[in-house]
This record gives structure tokens, C-alpha cells and sequence, in this order.
């Protein structure tokens, strides 16, 4: 059987899920490609990106004070700004903990939008949607869970990850490397992990257990999954990509069927 035709099985109304390796581009997919999907947090992977994109041609900088006194962007993008989960309440210094918060990306897009004079969600779509042709994409909201999308969009996301256009690959690099390291914290929906690892938008699956990639997934593996019933994964040891997007909220389905699926996928792929 097909690894991607597990997602016939999961307990869902609509599911669609797809394969890159790197090199060889769209390797699999399953489901309706062109559906549009609520991403919820999976949103943020794509508005880090676009930060990234403005890192790139100079509009701000990693190291650039942004949010709370002390914090830069990369704390914001490392969710490491001391913000709570949804508010800009400060409860812990910049760098001293890992405290996942999407208040801390409506912070970053305002930035964004200020130093480029352009409106985040335009952004967003001049610096990533449009030239990798993600013609289905939005932001339609807030920039930690408002997004919108397609497998068949999220399929060219995947494939500038593993061979990234938009940035440079030392940028990428950067961004998918642990930033902050030994700072322990909550995962959404997996509790607490010591340490929580993250890069710049990007959760690293490091070591962690319990974790929503498979057990197959080097430690290298960075990505991140929404409470919408959505995620994606690359794997940079092996070159591969995996994302899947349902409309069916997170829950114990998921833990069960994610790494069942993406360890299936890996066991057909590499």
C-alpha cells in the first residue's frame, strides 16, 4: 500500500497529503490538491518565511530590537520574546524561555509592514505566494493562524525548503538550525519538552518525545502542525518533504496517524 493512502482512513471529512524529495520535486500526493484548507499555525512557517524574505533585501535585520525591550526579531521568530501565548503580556525576558506565542507574529508582521511601508498580508504575497505560485494562498487575518491554503500550494512551499530561490540557502540554513538552545518550554499539544527546540518559525523535532513526526525523522527534521489538522515536515537528512492537510481539528487522531503516516512515507521514499 501506498503511504499517503493511509489518509483514506483518518477519521476526517477531507484530507489531502503529499511527497517532495529534493531533486526529483513531487514524488506522491493523495486527496484533493486544489481544496483549500484553514493552515492555523501552520500559517507561520509562511509568515517567518516572509520575514526572512525581507531579512534578505535588507528591509530588517535578525538582530533589529522589535516587541519587547531587550527583544529582537529573531526572538520573536524563536518565540523567545518573553510574550504570552496570545496577548503581548511580557512574563519572562527576552531569551530566558521558550514560550510559544502567536501574539509574538502579529508583532512581527506589524513590524514587517512598518520598515516596508507594505501591508503584511500584500507582503506575504509579493515575497512568497506569487513567485512560488501559490495562487490559492491568503492570509486572511491574524499572521499566527489565519491562513489559508492547498496541498498543491503547500507542495511548491516544500520544494523551496528543500531547495530554497527566495533566500539564500545560508539564511535557510540559519533559520532551520536551533536558535536559543537549552531553553525548555511547552509544545502545543504535547506538553512540556526540555529542551524546546526552535529555529526562526520553524520548530526542530531534535529529541523530542511525545512529537507529531515519526519515529524515522532525523533530529535535523524542522517544520510545524496546526490545531486545524494540518502540518508539514522536512527532513534535511534525507531530502524529504511531507505535508498533509485535513478538516478535522488536532486531537488523538492525529498523534496516532502523523508519525504512523510520515514514518510510511520515509520507509518508501528513502
Amino acid at each position: 500500500m501506498r503511504a499517503l493512502e493511509q489518509i483514506e482512513q483518518w477519521p476526517v471529512r477531507n484530507a489531502a497529503a503529499g511527497v517532495v524529495m529534493g531533486g526529483k520535486g513531487v514524488v506522491d500526493s493523495g486527496g484533493d490538491l486544489e481544496r483549500v484548507y484553514a493552515l492555523a499555525s501552520v500559517t507561520k512557517p509562511l509568515v517567518a518565511y516572509a520575514v526572512l524574505v525581507a531579512v534578505e533585501e535588507g528591509a530588517v535585520e535578525l538582530d533589529q530590537p522589535a516587541g519587547p525591550p531587550g527583544a529582537t526579531v529573531r526572538h520573536l521568530l524563536a518565540h523567545t520574546a518573553g510574550y504570552t501565548f496570545d496577548t503581548t503580556e511580557v512574563i519572562a525576558e527576552p531569551g530566558a524561555r521558550r514560550i510559544y506565542s502567536s501574539a509574538g507574529f502579529e508583532v512581527l508582521a506589524e513590524f514587517v509592514t512598518e520598515h516596508t511601508g507594505i501591508a503584511f498580508d500584500q507582503y506575504l504575497h509579493e515575497a512568497v505566494f506569487e513567485p512560488l505560485g501559490m495562487k490559492s494562498s491568503v492570509l486572511a487575518g491574524a499572521a499566527g493562524h489565519a491562513g489559508r491554503s492547498s496541498v498543491a500550494d503547500l507542495l511548491r512551499f516544500a520544494e523551496e525548503l528543500l531547495n530554497p530561490r527566495l533566500i539564500s540557502a545560508e539564511l535557510l540554513d540559519e533559520a532551520t538550525t536551533v536558535q536559543f538552545p537549552d531553553r525548555n518550554g511547552i509544545l502545543p499539544g504535547y506538553g512540556s519538552q526540555r529542551p524546546n527546540d526552535w529555529g526562526l518559525g520553524f520548530e526542530i523535532r531534535d529529541h523530542k518525545l511525545p512529537h507529531w513526526t515519526g519515529s524515522s525523522n532525523s533530529p535535523r527534521t524542522y517544520g510545524h502542525f496546526g490545531q486545524a489538522g494540518t502540518f508539514i515536515w522536512v527532513d534535511p537528512s534525507i531530502g524529504i518533504a511531507c505535508l498533509a492537510l485535513a478538516d478535522e481539528n488536532f486531537g488523538d487522531w492525529a498523534r496516532t496517524a502523523w508519525p504512523t503516516l510520515s514514518d510510511a512515507v520515509i520507509a518508501e521514499f528513502v
